[in-house]
């Protein structure tokens, strides 16, 4: 099921609470509304700018009445109008209501979900860098670990099994706007497991009883990281999946890292690795 649909490219204001069109956006925080109408919610100017940067345009865009006299903001909106998108020009208390923080932004954007196929391992660039996500729990950690891989140029992100959803508002504002270059994938254990089969370099996992330091592995690419979940860490079948299992050394009295932290090492290490073969 989709959102109702608008006329495209024009400009409406609400002052009205019970608006339709604030009930589908308010709905969106909702992983169910978002699974049914394909949506998804960025706030502020600077993720719509990163969006159109990187070729996505909203199929709404919301801004705050009178807030077009900054600059920005007004070239979002003429943007958005020209690619056909329906812009609302809200109160201060309908946006306080569509807004996900106690300090709303003056604009959020809707925008349509991409979810990927995964890669055809056939077509593979030889310095492709993976990540794999088994079921990660924490939103922010998500979006954060989006982050890094953007910054490392990684290929794209696969989440297995029934994680938290990479489009949630928490997910999307921890990214920073790397939601928008990331490509994202989705897929069930079984499937991800018959995938990798074909998969013609190193699938790397992190285990707290392996014994090789993930800095001084020689690695075959090209590599796909494999991540376990917040707490459980890796399950014993994606775990049996991996070509090589690694550790992040420890010298204090922790034997763990934050998710995103551990991912950001990985990916880094891993990324030189690569550029090193």
């Amino acid at each position: 099921m989709r959102g109702p649909e608008g006329r495209r490219g024009e400009t409406r204001a609400i002052t009205s609470l019970s608006n339709e069109r604030v009930k589908l956006i308010r709905a969106l925080a909702l992983r169910k509304a978002r699974r049914e109408t394909g949506l998804f919610v960025a706030e502020g100017a600077a993720l719509a700018i990163t969006a159109r940067a990187a070729g996505w345009q909203p199929t709404m865009l919301v801004f705050l009445a009178g807030s077009t006299r900054t600059p920005a903001v007004a070239e979002l909106v003429g943007s958005a109008q020209r690619a056909g998108a329906e812009c609302l020009e809200v109160s201060e208390a309908v946006l306080a209501k569509l807004a996900g923080k106690d300090n709303p932004q003056t604009l959020l954007a809707v925008f349509a979900q991409r979810w990927q196929n995964p890669p055809a391992t056939a077509d593979l660039a030889g310095d492709a860098l993976w990540l794999a996500l088994e079921a990660p729990r924490d939103p922010g950690n998500l979006g954060s670990i989006m982050r890094s891989l953007d910054a490392v140029g990684g290929s794209g992100l696969i989440i297995i099994g029934q994680g938290c959803d990479p489009y949630s508002r928490e997910a999307v504002r921890a990214s920073m706007g790397s939601i928008f270059n990331v490509a994202i994938t989705h897929m069930e254990r079984e499937p991800f497991v018959a995938w990798r089969a074909h998969w013609p370099g190193d699938v790397v996992g992190t285990h707290l009883e392996a014994r090789l330091d993930f800095r001084r592995a020689v690695y075959r690419a090209p590599l796909i990281l494999l991540m376990g979940s917040e707490g459980p860490g890796l399950s014993p079948e994606l775990s049996r999946a991996c070509s090589r299992l690694v550790k992040i050394p420890m010298a204090g009295r922790l034997d763990s890292l934050n998710l995103a932290i551990a991912t950001g090492l990985m990916l880094y290490g891993l990324r030189k690795a690569i550029l090193t073969l």
